[in-house]
């Protein structure tokens, strides 16, 4: 259930949760029966993959990675029961067991910087070659630059996980990170370095919260709606011992502003909120430590509390060259706020390290994580970064401590994960902390000198301007827009959707001239030619058959999903200008009618089974506006000519408003190619300048016209609402 208004009115004393405000710093505050942090991944897959084994209706899965490869297990790397070691397969056997068990997936739709990382063709082994339940949707609803960074996994809205692991490869590993663990290997056998990681696993209200959070992403990228789950069953699996009962869980979200969509920043008041009630301890562990008006609060913060110590676990270097260079400048400028104003001493910034002193291994932290003295846990996506405030998308949970026992709780945690750094046990910390009168500081000292061990990071100077303006590229507060890179100060910044037409027409022209110069220069033109195709048809032109076989081919090249575009150039070339319009538009029309039928035949379930959940978004501009959707899905084709032709039949979109919308859409492109005639032979054989300038000029204003007739459409909808 959720708190009343009335708890936000008690002071920081009375309850945690008096930080917690609703559409302020957090989205919702709900009540978890149970909740447990699992430390390192070993424990979070085992924890996973017990839950998952009692699932009945739903499991919704969102992450910046997924990976079928990645292995669901404990730390005996054992998998317990007779289920596949992996997470695709065993997906797969789950509901080839279940049939009634749906399973989610959605990952974001990574920019091709990460695509050396991560599992080729996802679709593949997550969608294509899995049961039906299984149903994976890539999800690049974002603006230019941001990512989909939460990583939130529901089960029957009754157990539901957030926190900073993807189900990925290279992140599993035990609390002990030892260096030579075989078990911590890719799936090539390579080894990995030991790598640290929290994740918080709730029940509940707070769990239903996130299956709410979960299924609106899903609604946003497919257009689908999913409905809650309302089963009694408990999923909680007797393997993962609760740390916390009935609790106040906050969800706190980042949301970039895209579209209609409002921007969300509740991540980034809640960690300035955390700050300003922290009394004598802040624990910190992130990633990335960035963020200069953090910097700025916590000096404030030091200023006003002399006795608070600041502590904050961090990569004691980065690992790829990208994230050393742009994000290393922004920790430097981060620290270096805090020396300038003298406060140096009170905040450290440390590294886990293990082994000998000349020969030390370190432990990867991944972790996202804030502790403010015993009252406030939060674990989440956000890293304590510019980009995490303002542009990628992200869940953290926050959970308030109200009473004796659940600020025990909160300590205790604290301690577990401060020992697991210094290699000594809770116990060992929590006496260290007593005996030091609370001091972080004194008990780290007092257990420093071990084999695992936290050592202070010294940062480098700046190396170069470069390296400061990738930072802030690397890592911007909000959305980047063009006109902030090319910003001309004596013109009005253009409407978000003009810029977006005139980029879909810059890259349209882009790839059509690229296609034009692969046919010259590559062995494109060997084969899937326009003028092996107009070779075909020009031997058909003798023909007095010559309709019904130009028809023939154009219908069975949309089977294969063949560019409508090399067909109509090939027509003119063959036929010259009048014959080649009438073949053309004729070929056209019937390709169409094939694919539409084929489509209808076939049914939504079937395409949604090959194509994804993303037909949605095609299906609905389709359907719901006819003639003028039809028209512009042909002029700014958002999907491959027969995709949209098989999806409109099988949303059966009226055949009428379709085949108008169908000759109005293919008409510019038609008479623009005809026009040319032989002319465009000469553009694909042995183009001169003038050749290529008039084929760009042509295409520009076939997208212009586009253009504009998209405009007119979205003023004629807003004149309708």
């Amino acid at each position: 259930m959720s708190l009343d208004i009335e708890d936000r009115s008690m002071t920081a004393e009375g309850g945690g949760h008096a930080l917690l405000e609703p559409g302020r710093n957090v989205w919702r505050v709900e009540t978890a029966g149970r909740v447990a942090t699992l430390v390192d991944a070993a424990n979070y897959y085992g924890a996973l993959r017990d839950t998952l084994r009692q699932a009945r209706h739903s499991i919704i899965i969102i992450g910046w990675d997924i990976d079928s490869r990645t292995p669901l297990v404990g730390a005996d790397g054992e998998t317990g029961d007779d289920l596949p070691r992996n997470l695709g397969p065993f997906l797969t056997e789950l509901v080839t067991r279940r049939p009634e068990l749906s399973v989610k997936l959605l990952l974001w739709d990574y920019f091709a910087l990460y695509s050396f990382e991560r599992e080729k063709m996802p679709a593949l082994t997550l969608q294509w070659t899995t049961p039906p339940q299984i149903e994976l949707c890539l999800d690049k609803m974002l603006p230019i630059g941001a990512s989909h960074h939460q990583k939130v996994v529901v089960v029957d809205d009754c157990v539901a996980f957030a926190g900073g692991l993807d189900l990925t490869i290279k992140r599993w590993d035990t609390c002990d990170h030892a260096p030579d663990n075989p078990l911590r290997c890719d799936p090539a056998g390579e080894a990995y370095q030991p790598f640290h990681d929290v994740q918080m696993m709730v029940d509940g209200d707070a769990a239903r919260a996130l299956g709410d959070l979960a299924r609106e992403r899903w609604r946003r990228v497919t257009y689908e709606t999913l409905q809650p789950i309302r089963a009694e069953a408990d999923c909680w699996p007797e393997s993962v011992a609760p740390e916390f009962r009935d609790v106040p869980v906050g969800v706190a979200r980042t949301h970039p502003s895209y579209g209609a969509e409002p921007e969300i920043r509740e991540i980034e008041k809640l960690f300035h909120d955390q700050i300003e009630r922290a009394e004598r301890s802040l624990y910190i562990e992130n990633q990335y430590v960035t963020c200069l008006t953090v910097a700025e609060k916590l000096a404030r913060r030091l200023r006003e509390r002399p006795g608070l110590e600041v502590v904050i676990v961090a990569p004691r270097v980065y690992q790829s060259w990208i994230e050393q260079q742009s994000m290393l400048a922004g920790r430097i400028r981060f620290m270096r706020h805090l020396q300038e104003a003298g406060l140096a001493d009170r905040v450290r910034l440390l590294a886990p390290v293990i082994g000998p002193p000349d020969d030390a291994t370190d432990i990867k932290i991944h972790s996202k994580l804030v502790i403010t003295d015993d009252r406030l846990l939060r674990i989440g996506s956000a890293n304590l970064c510019n980009r995490s405030f303002g542009l990628d998308t992200e869940c953290d949970l926050v959970l308030a401590a109200e009473s004796e026992e659940q600020r025990a709780g909160v300590a205790a945690t604290r301690n577990r994960l401060l020992a697991e750094h210094c290699g000594a046990s809770p116990e060992e910390m929590a006496a260290a902390l007593q005996q030091h009168d609370g001091s972080l500081f004194a008990a780290l000292d007092a257990l420093a000198g071990r084999e695992r061990r936290l050592v202070p990071i010294d940062d480098s100077a700046l190396q170069s301007e470069l390296f400061t303006q990738l930072g802030l590229v690397a890592d911007p507060d909000g959305p980047i827009s063009v006109e902030e890179l090319l910003h001309d100060p004596k013109a009005d910044p253009p409407r978000e959707s003009r810029l977006a037409g005139l980029i879909k027409i810059g890259l349209v022209i882009l790839v059509v001239v690229a296609l034009v110069l692969s046919w010259r220069y590559t062995p494109l033109s060997e084969w899937a030619s326009t003028e092996n195709i107009a070779n075909l048809f020009g031997q058909a032109a003798a023909s007095p058959w010559a309709l019904p076989i130009v028809i023939g081919i154009y219908a069975a090249a949309s089977l294969v999903v063949f560019p409508i575009t090399l067909l109509i150039a090939a027509t003119a070339a063959a036929f010259g200008t009048w014959q080649g319009l009438l073949f053309a538009t004729l070929g056209s029309m019937v390709s169409a009618m094939v694919t539409y039928t084929a489509g209808r035949k076939l049914g939504a379930r079937m395409l949604r089974r090959y194509m994804g959940p993303r037909m949605n978004r095609v299906a609905s501009r389709v359907k719901d506006n006819g003639i003028l959707a039809v028209t512009m899905l042909r002029l700014m084709p958002t999907a491959p000519f027969t995709l949209v032709n098989m999806i409109a039949g099988a949303t059966k979109i009226r055949v009428l408003d379709y085949t108008i919308g169908t000759f109005l859409g293919l008409a510019p492109g038609i008479l623009a190619m005809s026009a040319l005639g032989g002319r465009i032979m000469n553009v694909l054989r042995d183009p001169t300048f003038l050749d290529v300038a008039i084929f760009v000029a042509i295409m520009i204003a076939w997208f212009g016209l586009s253009f504009l007739l998209q405009t007119a459409m979205t003023r004629f909808r807003k004149a309708e609402a």
